[in-house]
């Protein structure tokens, strides 16, 4: 395996200013994702995949035909390609940190920005390794065009290395998924495979089929502005009833005060005025009674406050946005062992734990198509604390080769 050009393709990859927009009303969210759609596509070809596609919405699609007589399931590997919104995506300025030592990173001398070992102590799993970091005035991109990396360059070897068997693979990279919406548009019936898995995890080892219950809620709150001069008895300032309405939310369930299969609420952010006062947050939980219980406590408390304060209106409107894939994965649970056998093979530990948060997976295992998601490697995402450890980018390209060695041979016996 060429390290170099692995290396040399994912900063190309990152480079390319390709975030997404949660304002957007397109599909992809904006037009600068289209500059990764192309040179993906380009590349595809240029490997020599087949039935190289982008439909109108920007979701990319291509084949590894099979190389084996026997009937083998159509398997298939998935990334996105847009980058979060949370952080800067433009001007990405990728540093190497090599043979890291276990002690803090400079980032940024002039802006005095470290990456904290002692902050970050998750870094000296990666003592001795080469390190690839933000230079802290952007995030990343590892999440997720590690995975995109991963993916193209595991079906370039398996061009190059037919003695390989395996099945038919399908590829596809996707828009949008960081404002939620990357499944959205995306095709099962044309995809055709059985099953696939996201290259979306963080850590090396990383195996995950279960996920959050998710919703996204946004609350309204109409005051009255009034001159400060003359306000008494009639101003009604919707900035203290919001700030009241938040502190009323369980404070111990929040992400910073919670780990594990515990859920939260997480205020997203707030903005308006004394007449108007928009609040979006997030409520997230494993299991689907206490997520149903927590749209509920909210809905609660608005109505309370409503109650209260009859002078002001408030108006919530709640949206599920995808929910634990567990429900759909436990069925077919196959496709984990073979992931956990590939890993094994490849001289990577599994680590299979609930994920915190969701992949373009969750909606597409209740779209029909099972999806387990994988370590990409990428640590601290959405910020620029993000690095990747570059033996991860490796590993991760191992494992795909293993799970489509396993599943040609699952499917001889």
């Amino acid at each position: 395996m060429e390290e170099k050009k692995i290396i040399d393709r994912f900063i190309r990859y990152v480079k390319v200013d390709s975030q997404s927009d949660p304002e957007g009303t397109e599909t992809p969210s904006t037009q600068k994702q289209w500059d990764i759609v192309h040179l993906l596509v380009e590349e595809l070809k240029e490997i020599g995949l087949s039935e190289v596609e982008v439909d109108q919405y920007g979701y990319i699609m291509a084949t590894l035909p099979s190389n084996v007589s026997h009937t083998v399931p159509t398997i298939g590997f998935i990334a996105h390609y847009d980058t979060s919104p949370d952080f800067s995506g433009a001007n990405v300025n990728p540093q190497f940190v090599h043979n890291y030592d276990g002690g803090d990173i400079v980032l940024n001398a002039k802006e005095n920005i470290v990456l904290s070992s002692s902050y970050f102590p998750d870094l000296k799993k990666y003592i001795g390794q080469t390190i690839i970091t933000t230079d802290g005035l952007s995030l990343l991109g590892a999440d997720d065009k590690a995975g995109v990396a991963e993916i193209l360059s595991a079906m370039e070897y398996l061009l190059a290395h037919p003695e390989i068997k395996h099945g038919k693979i399908r590829i596809a990279f996707t828009p949008d998924e960081e404002i939620g919406k990357g499944p959205h548009k995306f095709d099962v019936p044309k995809f055709g495979a059985e099953w696939a898995y996201t290259m979306d995890g963080s850590h090396i080892g990383e195996l995950e089929y279960e996920s959050f219950n998710a919703a996204g809620a946004k609350i309204h709150i109409k005051g009255k502005s009034v001159h400060p001069g003359t306000a008494k008895g009639r101003m009604v300032n919707a900035v203290l009833l919001a700030s009241k309405l938040i502190e009323a939310l369980p404070e111990n369930e929040i992400p910073e005060r919670t780990e594990g299969r515990e859920g939260f609420f997480h205020v997203m952010n707030i903005k308006g005025d004394v007449e108007n006062v928009y609040i979006n947050l997030i409520i997230r939980d494993h299991d689907r009674n206490k997520f149903n219980a927590r749209k509920e406590l909210l809905s609660t408390i608005v109505k309370d406050f409503q109650q209260k304060h009859k002078d002001a209106v408030f108006e919530l409107e709640v949206e599920d946005q995808y929910y634990n894939m567990r429900e759909k994965i436990e069925p077919v649970m196959h496709i984990v062992e073979i992931a956990e056998q590939a890993m094994k093979d490849a001289g990577v530990t599994p680590v299979i734990q609930a994920i915190r948060g969701g992949t373009d997976g969750a909606q597409l295992s209740f779209k029909g198509l099972p999806c387990p998601n994988i370590f990409a490697g990428g640590v601290n995402f959405h910020g620029k604390y993000e690095y990747l450890p570059v033996p991860s980018l490796f590993k991760a390209i191992d494992v795909i080769l293993k799970i489509v060695e396993l599943t040609a041979k699952r499917s001889e016996r």
